[in-house]
């Protein structure tokens, strides 16, 4: 099975990635879409990835080397 396929059905890591992304675009942490705790989580620790890269300025290519912990 490809990574691709995977990843789409890994659903804390696919919050993780669009938490970070949020929050590499500056969006708000109040804009999480997930109300389940574990998705949620995951979103949030994206976002606060995202965020610190924001503020820092050490965004490579979208945060694409970003991988969840």
């Amino acid at each position: 099975m490809s990574l691709t396929k995977r990843s789409k059905r890994d659903r804390t890591t696919r919050a993780w990635q669009r938490g970070y992304k949020a929050g590499l675009i500056g969006r708000s942490q109040d804009q999480c879409p997930h109300q389940s705790p574990q998705p949620r989580n995951s979103w949030m620790d994206g976002w606060a990835a995202g965020h610190e890269d924001q503020t820092e300025g050490s965004v490579a290519i979208g945060g694409l080397h970003k991988r969840p912990l």
